[in-house]
Formats: C-alpha cells, sequence, structure tokens
C-alpha cells in the first residue's frame, strides 16, 4: 500500500535531501495566551505596569516643558487614553469592527458601534499625564485611528471620564485606509511640529503609534490585547 505524502512530509525529505535542517517551532496556544492576558488585566498587573510606563512620562513633561517656547504633547486613544475591556472581553479579543453590541456584556460587539457608545473608562495612569501635560500650558493633541464619523462619540467620551482643554482631535478621513497606523500619525505629527510645536512627548500603545520620528521622547504603554500594524 502505497501511503500519502503531506507537502510538510515532503518538504521535510527535501530539506535532508539537501543536508539541511527542518525546526519546527509550535506558537504559543492562543486559548493559554487569551486566559494569561485575562488574568494580567484582572490581577492589577496591567494598572501596576501602566503605572510604571506613565511615570517617567509625568516626571519628563514636568522637566521639559518650562524649556520650550511652544511644547505638545500626542496621545493615542484606544488603550492609551480610554480603555476599551468590555469589548475585548465580549469579542474574546478579537477585532469585529462591524456589527450591533446588543447582547454585552456578552458578545459579538463591533468595535464601531462600541466606539458610538462613548462608554470607553479612563486609563488613570494616562489621565495623570495629561493633566500634568494641561497644567503646564502644553499643547495636547490626540492621534487616533478612529474616523471622523466618530468624532462627536469621541469627544463625548473624552469629555465624559475627563479630558478637557486639549487643543485638537486628530481622525482619520472616511474610508481612507493606511497600511500601517504609522502612515497616518507620523505626518500628523509632523504638521504639528511644522507649525511651530515642540512635541516632547508622544504617548501611544502601540509601535506603529510611537513610529516615525517628530517627537523628541516616546512612552510605550502596554497592551497584549491586540496589535495594530
Amino acid at each position: 500500500m502505497v501511503g500519502r505524502i503531506t507537502i510538510a512530509s515532503a518538504l521535510t525529505v527535501i530539506a535532508l535531501l539537501q543536508g539541511g535542517a527542518v525546526a519546527h517551532s509550535q506558537p504559543p496556544n492562543v486559548g493559554d495566551a487569551k486566559t494569561t492576558a485575562t488574568e494580567y488585566h484582572d490581577s492589577g498587573a496591567y494598572l501596576t505596569d501602566l503605572q510604571l510606563a506613565t511615570a517617567p512620562a509625568v516626571a519628563w513633561i514636568g522637566e521639559r516643558a518650562p524649556a520650550v517656547d511652544r511644547p505638545a504633547v500626542v496621545f493615542d486613544i484606544d488603550e492609551t487614553a480610554l480603555s476599551n475591556w468590555e469589548t475585548i472581553q465580549a469579542n474574546d479579543f478579537g477585532r469585529i469592527i462591524d456589527g450591533s453590541c446588543s447582547t454585552l456584556p456578552q458578545g459579538p460587539c463591533g468595535w464601531r458601534e462600541w466606539d458610538l457608545r462613548a462608554t470607553s473608562t479612563v486609563i488613570a495612569p494616562t489621565f495623570d499625564v495629561f493633566t500634568t501635560a494641561r497644567d503646564r500650558g502644553v499643547a495636547i493633541f490626540f492621534i487616533t485611528g478612529r474616523d471622523e464619523s466618530q468624532r462627536a462619540a469621541t469627544e463625548r467620551n473624552l469629555a465624559a471620564v475627563g479630558y478637557t482643554g486639549y487643543t485638537a482631535l486628530i481622525m482619520e478621513p472616511v474610508d481612507v485606509h493606511y497600511p500601517s497606523a504609522a502612515d497616518f500619525k507620523a505626518p500628523q505629527r509632523a504638521s504639528i511640529a511644522a507649525s511651530g510645536h515642540d512635541i516632547i512627548a508622544n504617548i501611544g500603545d502601540q509601535p506603529s503609534d510611537l513610529a516615525g520620528g517628530f517627537a523628541e521622547r516616546t512612552f510605550l504603554l502596554p497592551n497584549p490585547f491586540y496589535r495594530i500594524p
């Protein structure tokens, strides 16, 4: 009887015939990773790490702002200024953009409708950074991947949790898609710098929030819950 040869076993045979070694590394189990992420959030370790990540930003702004003529600070919104933990849980860590949130706290819950509800909660350590900047007369810009159709809801949500007195909320155009968040956010920071502001700090939870320059210092907040390229 002739056995079936899978693509993987065929590639293994080819590699061995060519004198190469085939290494297989199993990735972490997704279910285990979700359990670990939930425990990280609920145990208080996430909040502690947020505090550790933002404390240097508070110190830096307090030190640097008085030395700059027109200092500015840039903040991302989701999982930086506002927490979306309720919908992250409801979606079992999935990124479901469209759809109703009518079954909360069970899922699924579309992120767009969630944002329009304007019920995201404040991330307190980031709010401390915000108030430090605001109290020192620093220009504050929010740059977010949310689009203009969500402006009214986002402004309402920010105000409801205390983010008031900022300079501008910069949002993506409707129906325009970027390969990376950095492709939108870096040019916006460039425009802020070109207007005469010195961006002394850029704060976000994704590497793509911070990539592309135009900030003296960057501060990356912890977020093991999702990745935005």
